[in-house]
């Protein structure tokens, strides 16, 4: 690897970092960057998922205040996160990848506008059953194992639907849902990274270049999101996903 795509990849890391950390739209900046320096798609995808284990790092290590409280959801949801990245990974290495590619362009737009809608106050509906907790847990833990599945496939904005995810049904600022799902979206790549360390083809000399970048600008995310105040930076956020929503059914669909 040259010393051009060195900086290349490492100033796509930075950028990859600080916008998987506040958007989880890493793979916006890393997955173009790989392709640019010659690397083909497969390479580029699994090298991808490999790097973006350290904007895991970076955005859990910067998220440690609003993670305080958290620890009980996130051990509950945390299976569900690791075996859906083994699966994606499965799925990525053993299957065509036409069909998804089709869904996943529907999926990230509903996903972005429910990021653009406001959150209500849950109503007082008192205190809630046992079966209700249990059906409520269940139904977030699905949809954390499907969103994951997606984020060890590909995981191109796999962090807006964590994101607005954690956003809906858990109450939360956005502050506080953006460090869960750092951390949710840190262990379904990092289980897929292990599995394509084996079993794929990963270039290790842009793992470096790109994950130093990305470790950077992860730890720095966290920051700008606790700073800025939460519904421009939701817009923002919103945005972003739908303009990547379109260009993925563009490329999807043409």
């Amino acid at each position: 690897m040259s010393w051009s795509h060195a900086v290349l990849l490492f100033a796509a890391g930075i950028l990859g970092g600080l916008t998987g950390s506040i958007a989880g739209l890493a793979s916006v900046a890393t997955y173009p960057a790989l392709l640019l320096a010659g690397l083909p798609p497969v390479t580029a995808n699994v090298t991808n998922t490999v790097a973006l284990v350290f904007t895991g790092v970076g955005s859990v290590w910067g998220s440690r205040p609003e993670l305080a409280g958290q620890g009980t959801m996130l051990r509950r949801m945390l299976p569900f996160a690791a075996v859906g990245g083994v699966a994606g990974a499965a799925l990525l290495l053993s299957t065509p990848a036409d069909g998804f590619e089709k869904i996943v362009p529907v999926l990230l737009a509903f996903a972005s506008l429910a990021i653009l809608l406001p959150v209500r106050p849950p109503r007082d509906v008192g205190t809630p059953t046992r079966r209700r907790h249990v059906t409520a847990l269940t139904v977030q833990g699905l949809a954390v194992f499907g969103i994951c599945i997606y984020g060890g496939y590909f995981g191109a904005a796999a962090g807006v639907l964590l994101l607005a995810l954690f956003l809906r049904l858990g109450g939360e600022t956005l502050a506080h849902a953006n460090a869960a799902k750092n951390v949710v979206l840190g262990i379904a790549n990092g289980v897929a990274a292990v599995i394509f360390s084996i079993a794929a083809p990963v270039q290790w000399g842009a793992v470096v270049a790109l994950g130093l970048g990305c470790l950077l600008g992860g730890r720095l995310g966290p920051m700008v999101v606790r700073h800025t105040p939460d519904r421009p930076m939701r817009v923002l956020i919103g945005i972003a996903g739908v303009v990547l929503a379109i260009k993925l059914g563009l490329d999807a669909y043409r």
